[in-house]
Protein backbone atom coordinates (compact mmCIF):
# COMPACT_ATOMS: atom_id res chain seq x y z
CA UNK A 1 0.00 0.00 0.00
CA UNK A 2 1.16 3.57 -1.00
CA UNK A 3 0.76 5.31 1.88
CA UNK A 4 0.73 8.35 -0.65
CA UNK A 5 -2.70 8.02 -1.47
CA UNK A 6 -3.69 7.48 2.26
CA UNK A 7 -5.61 10.01 4.65
CA UNK A 8 -6.27 9.10 8.13
CA UNK A 9 -7.37 10.90 11.40
CA UNK A 10 -11.20 11.82 10.99
CA UNK A 11 -10.27 15.95 10.96
CA UNK A 12 -8.14 15.08 7.70
CA UNK A 13 -10.39 13.11 6.05
CA UNK A 14 -13.58 15.90 6.80
CA UNK A 15 -11.26 18.37 5.27
CA UNK A 16 -10.22 16.15 2.15
CA UNK A 17 -14.14 15.34 1.89
CA UNK A 18 -15.36 19.36 2.06
CA UNK A 19 -12.08 20.58 -0.09
CA UNK A 20 -13.88 17.30 -3.01
CA UNK A 21 -10.88 15.48 -3.30
CA UNK A 22 -11.49 12.28 -5.00
CA UNK A 23 -12.07 9.43 -2.73
CA UNK A 24 -11.35 5.92 -3.88
CA UNK A 25 -12.35 4.06 -0.69
CA UNK A 26 -13.04 4.94 3.00
CA UNK A 27 -13.05 2.73 5.90
CA UNK A 28 -14.20 3.65 9.49
CA UNK A 29 -13.69 1.41 12.35
CA UNK A 30 -16.59 -0.50 13.34
CA UNK A 31 -18.27 0.79 16.67
CA UNK A 32 -16.48 3.98 17.12
CA UNK A 33 -18.98 7.39 18.26
CA UNK A 34 -18.01 10.93 18.96
CA UNK A 35 -18.87 13.78 17.91
CA UNK A 36 -16.22 14.07 14.65
CA UNK A 37 -16.97 10.90 13.75
CA UNK A 38 -20.61 12.32 13.54
CA UNK A 39 -19.31 15.03 11.65
CA UNK A 40 -17.41 13.20 9.16
CA UNK A 41 -20.84 10.91 8.22
CA UNK A 42 -23.12 13.49 7.80
CA UNK A 43 -20.15 15.46 5.27
CA UNK A 44 -20.11 12.05 3.91
CA UNK A 45 -23.72 11.04 3.60
CA UNK A 46 -24.13 14.71 2.04
CA UNK A 47 -21.60 14.16 -0.10
CA UNK A 48 -23.15 10.82 -1.41
CA UNK A 49 -19.44 9.02 -0.56
CA UNK A 50 -19.77 5.67 0.62
CA UNK A 51 -18.08 4.27 3.46
CA UNK A 52 -17.26 0.35 5.31
CA UNK A 53 -17.65 -0.15 8.67
CA UNK A 54 -14.70 -2.29 9.36
CA UNK A 55 -12.50 -3.68 12.36
CA UNK A 56 -9.21 -2.03 13.69
CA UNK A 57 -6.97 -4.60 12.44
CA UNK A 58 -8.07 -3.52 8.70
CA UNK A 59 -7.30 0.01 9.35
CA UNK A 60 -3.97 -1.57 10.83
CA UNK A 61 -2.83 -2.92 8.07
CA UNK A 62 -3.09 -0.01 5.63
CA UNK A 63 -1.33 2.25 8.19
CA UNK A 64 0.88 2.75 11.60
CA UNK A 65 -0.13 5.54 12.02
CA UNK A 66 -2.36 7.29 14.08
CA UNK A 67 -5.81 7.12 12.14
CA UNK A 68 -8.14 7.48 15.24
CA UNK A 69 -10.26 4.75 13.05
CA UNK A 70 -10.77 6.79 9.78
CA UNK A 71 -8.42 6.14 6.72
CA UNK A 72 -9.14 7.22 3.16
CA UNK A 73 -7.80 6.01 0.02
CA UNK A 74 -7.01 9.26 -2.34
CA UNK A 75 -7.80 8.29 -5.91
CA UNK A 76 -5.16 8.56 -8.80
CA UNK A 77 -7.22 9.98 -11.13
CA UNK A 78 -10.08 12.71 -11.76
CA UNK A 79 -13.54 10.71 -12.14
CA UNK A 80 -16.20 12.11 -14.69
CA UNK A 81 -20.03 11.55 -15.08
CA UNK A 82 -21.23 10.08 -18.60
CA UNK A 83 -23.97 12.46 -18.38
CA UNK A 84 -21.29 14.97 -18.78
CA UNK A 85 -19.14 13.29 -21.49
CA UNK A 86 -21.09 12.11 -23.73
CA UNK A 87 -22.68 15.12 -25.46
CA UNK A 88 -19.29 16.40 -26.04
CA UNK A 89 -18.45 13.26 -27.89
CA UNK A 90 -21.65 14.19 -30.27
CA UNK A 91 -20.75 17.53 -30.77
CA UNK A 92 -16.74 16.81 -31.71
CA UNK A 93 -18.54 14.19 -34.24
CA UNK A 94 -17.22 11.37 -32.77
CA UNK A 95 -18.94 8.06 -32.85
CA UNK A 96 -19.46 6.50 -29.08
CA UNK A 97 -17.48 3.79 -28.68
CA UNK A 98 -17.75 3.22 -24.68
CA UNK A 99 -16.79 0.48 -22.54
CA UNK A 100 -19.23 -0.52 -19.55
CA UNK A 101 -17.16 -2.91 -16.93
CA UNK A 102 -19.52 -4.68 -14.67
CA UNK A 103 -17.64 -6.37 -11.46
CA UNK A 104 -14.85 -6.94 -12.88
CA UNK A 105 -12.15 -5.86 -9.75
CA UNK A 106 -8.34 -6.80 -10.78
CA UNK A 107 -6.42 -3.72 -11.17
CA UNK A 108 -4.29 -5.25 -13.64
CA UNK A 109 -7.12 -5.79 -16.05
CA UNK A 110 -8.45 -2.53 -15.23
CA UNK A 111 -5.32 -1.41 -16.75
CA UNK A 112 -4.60 -3.33 -19.45
CA UNK A 113 -8.32 -2.34 -20.54
CA UNK A 114 -7.39 1.12 -20.36
CA UNK A 115 -4.70 0.82 -22.39
CA UNK A 116 -6.54 -0.88 -25.15
CA UNK A 117 -8.99 1.76 -25.01
CA UNK A 118 -6.66 4.43 -25.90
CA UNK A 119 -5.20 2.51 -28.40
CA UNK A 120 -8.44 2.38 -30.48
CA UNK A 121 -9.87 5.61 -29.57
CA UNK A 122 -12.70 4.84 -27.33
CA UNK A 123 -13.93 8.15 -25.68
CA UNK A 124 -14.78 6.79 -22.07
CA UNK A 125 -14.78 3.74 -19.11
CA UNK A 126 -17.68 3.33 -17.22
CA UNK A 127 -17.30 1.38 -13.90
CA UNK A 128 -19.73 1.33 -10.95
CA UNK A 129 -18.95 3.45 -7.88
CA UNK A 130 -19.25 -0.27 -5.56
CA UNK A 131 -17.45 -2.83 -6.66
CA UNK A 132 -15.30 -2.26 -9.39
CA UNK A 133 -11.40 -2.12 -9.74
CA UNK A 134 -9.36 0.09 -7.94
CA UNK A 135 -7.87 3.11 -9.87
CA UNK A 136 -4.29 3.26 -8.05
CA UNK A 137 -0.83 3.16 -9.07
CA UNK A 138 -0.83 -0.78 -10.00
CA UNK A 139 -3.84 -0.21 -12.31
CA UNK A 140 -2.05 3.17 -13.66
CA UNK A 141 1.53 1.20 -14.28
CA UNK A 142 -0.48 -1.53 -16.12
CA UNK A 143 -2.35 1.28 -18.25
CA UNK A 144 0.69 2.49 -19.45
CA UNK A 145 -0.67 5.92 -18.26
CA UNK A 146 -3.86 5.44 -20.63
CA UNK A 147 -5.76 5.94 -17.26
CA UNK A 148 -4.86 9.56 -17.54
CA UNK A 149 -5.84 9.69 -20.93
CA UNK A 150 -9.25 7.99 -21.00
CA UNK A 151 -11.79 9.33 -19.52
CA UNK A 152 -12.82 6.96 -16.16
CA UNK A 153 -17.29 7.82 -15.37
CA UNK A 154 -17.93 6.14 -12.12
CA UNK A 155 -21.07 5.87 -11.29
CA UNK A 156 -23.64 5.07 -8.97
CA UNK A 157 -26.29 3.11 -10.55
CA UNK A 158 -25.42 1.03 -13.81
CA UNK A 159 -28.84 0.84 -14.74
CA UNK A 160 -29.71 3.76 -14.70
CA UNK A 161 -26.53 4.80 -17.02
CA UNK A 162 -27.63 2.34 -19.30
CA UNK A 163 -30.97 3.68 -19.62
CA UNK A 164 -29.55 7.16 -20.26
CA UNK A 165 -27.11 5.71 -22.60
CA UNK A 166 -29.74 3.96 -24.49
CA UNK A 167 -32.15 7.30 -24.71
CA UNK A 168 -29.10 8.76 -25.52
CA UNK A 169 -28.96 6.42 -29.14
CA UNK A 170 -25.86 4.21 -28.67
CA UNK A 171 -26.31 1.00 -28.95
CA UNK A 172 -25.83 -1.29 -26.17
CA UNK A 173 -23.73 -4.23 -26.89
CA UNK A 174 -23.01 -7.19 -23.75
CA UNK A 175 -20.44 -9.54 -24.43
CA UNK A 176 -21.18 -12.69 -22.79
CA UNK A 177 -21.24 -16.61 -23.49
CA UNK A 178 -25.15 -16.68 -23.22
CA UNK A 179 -25.93 -16.30 -27.08
CA UNK A 180 -25.06 -17.80 -30.57
CA UNK A 181 -24.21 -14.64 -32.04
CA UNK A 182 -20.09 -13.83 -32.88
CA UNK A 183 -19.07 -10.32 -32.35
CA UNK A 184 -18.28 -10.38 -36.00
CA UNK A 185 -22.22 -10.15 -36.83
CA UNK A 186 -23.31 -7.33 -35.14
CA UNK A 187 -22.24 -3.45 -36.24
CA UNK A 188 -20.13 -1.74 -34.31
CA UNK A 189 -20.04 1.07 -36.34
CA UNK A 190 -23.05 3.20 -34.61
CA UNK A 191 -22.47 4.69 -31.14
CA UNK A 192 -21.89 1.92 -29.23
CA UNK A 193 -21.62 0.80 -25.36
CA UNK A 194 -20.05 -2.65 -24.97
CA UNK A 195 -20.77 -4.41 -21.74
CA UNK A 196 -17.90 -6.77 -20.06
CA UNK A 197 -18.37 -8.83 -17.29
CA UNK A 198 -16.36 -10.54 -14.70
CA UNK A 199 -14.67 -13.42 -15.59
CA UNK A 200 -16.36 -15.39 -12.83
CA UNK A 201 -19.46 -14.22 -12.74
CA UNK A 202 -20.25 -12.38 -16.43
CA UNK A 203 -22.47 -9.83 -16.96
CA UNK A 204 -25.44 -9.17 -13.96
CA UNK A 205 -28.49 -10.08 -15.41
CA UNK A 206 -30.60 -6.71 -15.02
CA UNK A 207 -27.74 -5.38 -17.61
CA UNK A 208 -28.22 -8.63 -19.58
CA UNK A 209 -31.57 -8.20 -20.53
CA UNK A 210 -31.34 -4.45 -21.28
CA UNK A 211 -28.85 -5.07 -24.19
CA UNK A 212 -29.47 -4.55 -27.59
CA UNK A 213 -27.31 -7.11 -28.56
CA UNK A 214 -25.37 -9.90 -27.02
CA UNK A 215 -22.33 -10.74 -28.91
CA UNK A 216 -19.44 -13.46 -28.20
CA UNK A 217 -16.03 -14.50 -29.04
CA UNK A 218 -15.62 -17.46 -30.90
CA UNK A 219 -13.39 -20.09 -28.90
CA UNK A 220 -11.83 -23.17 -30.69
CA UNK A 221 -9.92 -24.49 -27.70
CA UNK A 222 -10.95 -26.20 -24.64
CA UNK A 223 -10.47 -23.31 -22.05
CA UNK A 224 -14.00 -21.86 -21.85
CA UNK A 225 -13.33 -18.35 -21.66
CA UNK A 226 -10.57 -15.11 -22.31
CA UNK A 227 -9.17 -12.93 -19.54
CA UNK A 228 -11.23 -10.23 -19.25
CA UNK A 229 -8.96 -7.85 -20.90
CA UNK A 230 -7.71 -9.63 -23.90
CA UNK A 231 -11.65 -10.24 -24.36
CA UNK A 232 -12.35 -6.29 -24.14
CA UNK A 233 -9.02 -5.79 -26.64
CA UNK A 234 -10.57 -8.53 -29.55
CA UNK A 235 -13.79 -7.05 -29.10
CA UNK A 236 -12.74 -2.81 -29.60
CA UNK A 237 -10.59 -4.13 -32.33
CA UNK A 238 -13.45 -5.79 -33.87
CA UNK A 239 -15.27 -1.85 -33.86
CA UNK A 240 -11.97 -0.15 -34.69
CA UNK A 241 -11.90 -3.05 -37.45
CA UNK A 242 -15.44 -2.07 -38.64
CA UNK A 243 -15.00 1.74 -38.21
CA UNK A 244 -11.71 2.03 -40.52
CA UNK A 245 -13.97 0.04 -43.60
CA UNK A 246 -13.82 2.42 -46.24
CA UNK A 247 -11.57 5.25 -45.24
Amino acid sequence: MNEDTLIYGTRAVIEAVREGKEIEKLFIQRGLHNPLISELKKQLKESDIFYQDVPPEKLNRLTQKNHQGVVAMLSSIVYYSIEELLPGIFEKGEIPLLILLDRVTDVRNMGAIARTAECVGAQAIITPSRGGALINSDAIKASAGALHRVPVCREDNLKLTLEYLSSSGLQIIACTEKTDKLIYNVDLNVPCVIIMGSEENGISGEYLKRADARVKIPLNGNIASLNVSVATAVVLYEALRQRNIGK
